[in-house]
């Protein structure tokens, strides 16, 4: 069992804690979005601005040396000198690494390595960098450089290298707190990469596969790293770090940090120059000239010199709230939390003994190392589905719990723990139309996203206990998702306007329609983009009103012939498409106009006789020639026909009730080697829905789609139909014997559902229709 060792003495616990009181009941779990201001450290800030004269340093020698003296703290900060590195202030750490992006020089031939798992200001560098080729490199690839591997880099830069490569990465992912080893940065700098990465852009058009005539330097993107983990610039010397002073102290926003060693100065040319950063320029020519010292001439224009200043207040408040080496205690106490947290985390199951959690890391949290103060997770169900993280979201804003979720500005790291692949990354983001920031969660029961909690100096263990707590009650105790789906409708308007549109999408909706207008034939599918579909006593408009019958007027089923499911219907204007490979035929919509040109018939469904109307030889003749059949015949029912039993609903040529439904969930949990798009079709149901638990559908009694209600036949009995590839027409006996081994015998998949009778079903003019992204309410 993992315990909680407190880093911090009763009473430093005691003044941290009086220091944000105004946190009343909230939580606040986002550290590594931003940390919290201290309320002493405002105060002080505030009353600084009341008592001294501070102006723009341009004018004032006083202000100018109060931003000389925090570029001092800052040095002594990450146990450095102004002889080793300078500093120039940027507005955060984005905008350092713009100015890397925009000033390195590439001197022709360099190359621009990044990590996969960067921060995406890092990859926006790419637009900017003047380089012959970018590359990006996995963790595994930075990883190869470690001092203490084999000295044989496929990259080792030449004695009288003029290029120079560019090697960006995090010194902490944002989005799992894994730490990179900072000794790759000598290595690196040395020696070059081990491996070049993906090629993702060249000026050739076949990059080189080897690289040895480089010189290589780092850009190390501290912005995470730093907020609660000490930099030692004596020890590691990358050539520069991005930092943003937000997410160590809190306050103030709006002003970050470029280090450059001078090593690194030495490769940064400048291009623009501001206000303040020469020390004259011409209008009528070209003739300029910049300032001598590095920083006046890589800061354009007038320093946020207020937020500057006030810097000096969050390294006082940090010093007296953890007093004696700050940044090491506070890096040891907030691993201590998340090393409590993931271990909590991992207690957490169903009844069934299935965990609740799973969890998004590189190397665990027992080394502090290499993991720093973040968890990073989503939730399943007791089936092992997840739950969307914008649920989470939900359940934890009103638990006054303030967490992340998301990719977090980090799609790489996105793709690399959630195991997506190109195709799925294009379905998420283009075809999907997800953005970074919203709350679209889940695409098939897949996650695009994570939960994420970290930790500052300012976080109790209650804190984390209230969190999971939160999870415990949410998630276990209520195991019915209706149940949570209520809490936070109920509760909605208290949320956040993001999180109040991600609340009214909580419940399941109508994904798609399909109708089958000919027996046994292939789907008509109605999906969000066609919009709604009318509905008829019978069922779906058009539904199973149309069969193909053999010779001897037997209705012709996929167990027969299995070319039926490649006949594709399409409903066009009046008319009924059929197509077939590259031929077609059609017959009018209009029952009236069919009748009048159409003999009666009679044929059976289910041992039930029906009534129809022959749709004549043209037809007839195109379906013996496409099926390879003599004597078929297409009929269209001409009569009412009622279900058995005391319901008397009234059916088409269906086998047993007016709809299928089936739950994708249910599908996808089948884990057939083919699209689950495909797998959907074998069960060739009316309504497709996706509750994100399988075989939920199987307890419904009754459910509302949009305004119409339905109550629940049962389920549907399966045979061997379904064993049938409906794109193809090619059997694969597994099918059945899946469900069966999933039921432990029992062949049951979707459920028979029947529309109930409302007062309007005998006014035309008020005709119901079911729309794709109605909501699904189930009783």
């Amino acid at each position: 069992m993992v315990e909680y060792t407190a880093e911090f003495t009763a009473e430093e616990q005691a003044l941290i804690d009086k220091e944000f009181s105004r946190l009343g009941e909230s939580t606040y779990l986002d550290h590594a979005g931003t940390t919290l201001y201290a309320e002493s450290q405002v105060l002080s800030a505030a009353q600084q601005l009341q008592r001294d004269v501070i102006c723009n340093p341009h004018t004032c020698r006083a202000t100018g040396d109060y931003v000389d003296q925090v570029r001092y703290r800052i040095l002594e900060f990450f146990n450095t000198n102004a002889d080793d590195y300078h500093v120039v202030f940027t507005a955060n750490a984005t905008a350092a690494l713009r100015l890397v992006a925009e000033h390195f020089d590439f001197a022709g031939d360099g190359n621009f390595h990044y990590c996969q798992e960067n921060h995406t200001s890092v990859l926006g560098m790419r637009q900017l960098v003047k380089a012959k080729g970018i590359y990006m490199l996995t963790k595994d690839d930075i990883e190869l450089n470690v001092l203490d591997s084999p000295a044989t880099p496929a990259t080792a830069p030449a004695a009288a290298a003029q290029a120079n490569s560019l090697v960006t990465f995090s010194a902490q992912c944002n989005f799992s707190g894994y730490k990179m080893p900072l000794t790759v940065i000598e290595r690196i700098q040395k020696l070059g990469l081990q491996q070049l990465g993906k090629c993702i852009w060249s000026a050739e058009s076949q990059p080189a596969a080897r690289d040895v005539a480089r010189n290589y330097y780092v850009c190390l993107d501290a912005a995470a790293f730093a907020a609660s983990s000490p930099l030692d610039l004596q020890r590691f010397r990358p050539d520069f770090v991005c930092v943003s002073f937000y997410k160590i102290f809190g306050y103030p926003t709006g002003v970050g940090g470029l280090l450059v060693s001078r090593r690194g100065a030495e490769v940064l040319r400048k291009r623009f120059y501001g206000g303040g950063t020469i020390n004259y320029a011409y209008p009528h020519t070209m003739e300029h000239q910049l300032r001598n010292v590095f920083h006046e001439r890589f800061e354009d224009g007038t320093l946020p010199f207020l937020s500057i200043v006030e810097l000096l207040q969050g390294f006082r408040t940090l010093e007296r709230l953890v007093p004696g080496r700050s940044i090491e205690r506070i890096s040891r106490h907030v691993h201590g939390l998340a090393r409590y947290c993931e271990h909590q985390l991992k207690q957490l199951k169903h009844p069934n003994g299935a965990p609740l959690i799973t969890l998004y890391n590189h190397a665990g949290y027992e080394d502090r190392a290499k993991q720093g103060g973040t968890v990073a997770f989503n939730l399943r169900t007791d089936a092992g589905d997840y739950v969307g993280f914008g649920e989470v979201a939900c359940m934890a804003a009103l638990h006054r719990i303030l967490l992340r979720t998301g990719c977090f500005c980090n799609v790489g790291a996105c793709q690399h723990f959630l195991q997506l692949n190109d195709d799925t990354m294009d379905a998420i983001y283009k075809r999907a139309g997800r953005i970074c920031g919203d709350y679209f969660d889940l695409l098939d029961g897949h996650p695009t996203g994570a939960v994420r909690v970290s930790f500052g100096y300012m976080t109790r263990v209650q804190d984390v206990d209230r969190f999971l707590q939160m999870l415990r009650n949410s998630y276990l105790v209520i195991a019915q998702p209706q149940l949570r789906f209520n809490f936070i409708e109920q509760q909605a308007e208290l949320l956040p306007k993001a999180l109040q549109q991600r609340a009214r999408r909580l419940r399941p909706r109508l994904l798609q329609l399909a109708i089958y207008p000919v027996k046994s034939c292939a789907a008509f599918k109605i999906d969000s983009s066609a919009g709604s579909w009318p509905l008829t006593k019978q069922g779906l408009q058009y539904d199973r009103e149309w069969m193909i019958v053999d010779m001897n007027g037997m209705a012709l089923t996929q167990k027969r012939c299995t070319d039926l499911c490649l006949i594709q219907p399409r409903i066009l204007g009046d008319q009924l498409e059929l197509h077939y490979a590259e031929t077609s035929c059609s017959v009018p919509l209009s029952l009236i106009v069919q009748a009048a040109n159409s003999a009666r018939c009679h044929s059976k469904v289910c041992r039930q006789a029906i009534e129809g109307y022959d749709c004549g030889d043209e037809v007839a003749t195109w379906l013996s020639q496409s099926l390879g059949l003599e004597g078929v015949r297409l009929l269209r029912q001409s009569a009412q026909r009622s279900a058995p039993g005391a319901q008397q609903q009234q059916l088409s040529l269906v086998n047993q009730a007016q709809f299928l439904l089936v739950n994708r969930a249910s599908v996808r949990s089948l884990q057939f080697e083919e699209s689950l798009d495909e797998t959907v079709d074998r069960f060739r149901a009316n309504i497709i829905i996706d509750t994100g638990t399988p075989f939920e559908e199987l307890a419904y009694t009754q459910l509302r789609i949009g305004d119409t209600r339905f109550q629940v036949d049962g389920p549907c009995q399966r045979c061997d139909m379904i064993c049938i590839n409906q794109r193809t027409g090619e059997r694969s006996p597994e099918t059945l014997t899946t469900i069966a081994r999933m039921q432990s015998g029992k062949m049951r998949f979707g459920i028979y559902i029947s529309r109930l009778p409302t007062d309007t079903d005998d006014r035309p003019e008020q005709q119901q229709q079911l729309t794709c992204g109605d909501v699904i309410v189930v009783s």
